[in-house]
């Protein structure tokens, strides 16, 4: 399987592309980061992003996309433009007819370095040592976007049974009796 993982923001969007499947070996595809300048009007900047992510899957042509999960920040204006740049992302993919699956940063964080509260440098350090790259990619944002879809790639398996599952309750409890 091939993910994009997408590190949504609107200085900096992190673009990452990883394929493999749980239990083997991972392999990097691709990493980058989509740029928008700070001083330029939002419409601007979010056709921006969506060139950029739409370059990304045209170039990779990914399985499915995973999305960091925005959550609440103290900066309401840092969340806005990082739920902007999320919707951005979920567009493209969709349009496409690409699955997409959010995860949060400390799902990510957990599945990538065993802890929910790991820094920056321990995710860099941890991507380039499950991709088997000599040096964590920077910036931050293209690192994040790679564990992203790390973290997807491990998840999805459990997350499609567990899906499948509650598809089958779901029926069986809509079945006369």
């Amino acid at each position: 399987m091939r993910v994009l993982g997408v590190d949504p923001g609107l200085t900096r969007c992190g673009i990452g592309v990883v394929q493999g499947a749980a239990g083997r070996p991972l392999a990097m595809i691709g990493v980058g980061v989509v740029r928008t300048p700070p001083d330029a009007d939002l419409g601007a900047r979010l056709l921006g992003i969506e060139r950029g992510i739409e370059g990304w899957l045209d170039e990779h042509s990914p399985d499915c996309v995973a999305v960091e999960r925005v959550f609440s920040q103290h900066n309401v204006r840092t969340v806005m433009g990082t739920a902007q740049a999320s919707a951005v992302a979920l567009l493209c993919a969709t349009r496409r007819g690409l699955p997409v699956a959010l995860h949060t940063p400390s799902e990510v964080k957990a599945a990538v370095t065993g802890s929910g509260r790991a820094g920056k440098d321990q995710v860099g350090a941890m991507v380039a040592r499950v991709l088997r790259l000599t040096e964590p990619p920077k910036p931050a944002d293209a690192a994040d976007a790679l564990a992203l879809a790390i973290c997807h790639l491990w998840r999805a398996p459990a997350l499609n049974r567990l899906q499948q599952a509650h598809a089958a309750a779901r029926t069986a409890r809509k079945a006369p009796r």
